[in-house]
């Protein structure tokens, strides 16, 4: 089987005609209506197009807020090629809409966001957490984003969203539509962009994205009294805190549970959990980031101790354009502290593919993707690797915290061997 041919990174976009982004306007406005939806703007009066605008993203819904807090001027934005598989290329081009691949660098996308900003004169919108948040706090930050920042030279404004992670959970796609709310602040102005270190945006980019939609639920009295509301949560509250079993966790109803030791929790109106049985344990968790936080340090012991692996047969099907996902015959995915492989056979090649851990930021994970189950998708630049487990259970939240916490061992292995050849030679001077 011949290789499809690949999307095509490199076309320029186009700014969108004023009746187009009416017309997204007018689409986003009911769904907003339902929710009552409030923001508020802070040091955003005098700031005008072009500049770079950044966005936490826990729901589709985040596209109709951004649109409503942008209107009446014009936006580019990026989305990932499944994105523009589902709502077509056409469609997509004509809203000004670049393709991109998840976690890979792409010299393209830079190009063409300076030309967005630079001829264009549009707004131009990321959302740097690359995915959805597992949690309802803060995704994975790229450092690249003070880079980007440095080198384009324009204002930088976030908008942080509270209340839609809530309202509608990835791991619980049922929309409670509850109240949501916005803040979008200039956070660099043009000037800083000159006199700013990356690091210093890149300090003011992370204060900027701070959020724990559990504890904003909790502040605001947000009652969700909906009778599924635990439905999933079990996707990412994988480990039992009472007899630390993995992968055996349940959920249906407004509760949580552990099929291993029958430890049993109640997820609260107001997003709090309560431990139903036993009366006692070790930890008791009463608010989910914390648990999920608690899972984090888990994996980062093991990855530091090396004993994290991971191993599964996947079935496998490949997106190398935007026009359908190709089924592949059934491969391997594992992951250690080596980094993440795929072995397999694709378009009647085999081939192995290997992403270091220092080559992947972070992961994209999709639970029960269309019906199909959980899958992990992992990109090449001219391909997109998406892969369902066949075996392994409820696997996928703890594969995107190791990737993550697989980069960040890379990253302080490598600043210990930076510190220690200075060390080193400050020695030889000394001598």
């Amino acid at each position: 089987m011949k290789q499809p041919k690949s999307f095509d990174f490199k076309k320029k976009p186009i700014k969108p005609t004023f009746i187009m982004s009416l017309a997204k306007h007018i689409i986003s406005f009911p769904d907003l209506k339902k929710r009552g939806f409030t923001y508020e703007k802070i040091g955003m009066d005098e700031l005008k197009p072009p500049y770079l605008l950044l966005v936490n993203h826990s729901s589709m819904v985040d596209f109709n807020i951004m649109l409503k807090l942008t209107h009446p001027y014009p936006v580019n934005n990026v989305m990932t090629l499944e994105g523009f598989h589902d709502y077509t290329t056409p469609l997509m081009r004509s809203l000004g809409v670049l393709g991109k691949r998840k976690f890979i660098q792409d010299t393209n996308l830079i190009k063409n966001i300076r030309y967005c900003l630079k001829e264009l004169k549009s707004i131009f919108v990321l959302f740097p957490e690359a995915r959805y948040s597992l949690d309802g706090t803060t995704s994975f930050l790229p450092e690249s984003l003070g880079k980007l920042c440095k080198m384009m030279k324009v204002p930088v404004a976030v908008i942080n969203i509270k209340g839609n992670f809530v309202s509608r959970p990835q791991w619980n796609k049922m929309n409670k539509k509850k109240r949501v709310h916005a803040t979008m602040t200039q956070i660099i102005t043009k000037e800083e962009t000159e006199s700013l270190s990356t690091d210093e945006m890149n300090a003011r980019i992370e204060n900027a994205f701070r959020y724990d939609d559990y504890a904003w639920q909790k502040e605001q009295g947000l009652v969700i009294d909906h009778p599924e509301r635990a439905k999933g949560l079990h996707c990412i509250l994988y480990q039992c805190p009472h007899c630390k079993t993995e992968f055996k966790m349940n959920s249906g109803g407004t509760e949580l549970w552990c099929e291993e030791c029958e430890a049993k929790w109640h997820l609260s109106e107001l997003g709090e959990l309560q431990l139903l049985k036993p009366e006692q344990t070790e930890l008791n968790f009463t608010h989910v980031p914390d648990w999920f936080a608690w899972e984090r340090a888990n994996v980062r012991k093991e990855i530091e101790e090396g004993t994290y692996a991971f191993e599964d047969e996947v079935r496998l099907f490949t997106l190398p354009n935007a026009w359908g996902f190709k089924k592949q015959p059934n491969a391997t995915l594992r992951q250690d502290v080596t980094g993440t492989y795929i072995t397999g056979t694709a378009y009647g090649q085999e081939f192995k593919l290997h992403k270091s851990p220092a080559e992947l930021e972070s992961m994209h994970i999709e639970y029960d993707y269309k019906g199909h189950g959980d899958c992990v998708d992992i990109s090449t630049e001219n391909d997109s690797f998406w892969c369902y487990p066949v075996h392994a259970k409820n696997v996928i939240s703890k594969l995107s915290i190791a990737t993550e916490e697989l980069y960040l061992f890379a990253k302080r292995e490598r600043e210990k061997g930076k510190s220690l050849s200075k060390q080193a030679m400050k020695e030889v001077d000394e001598d």
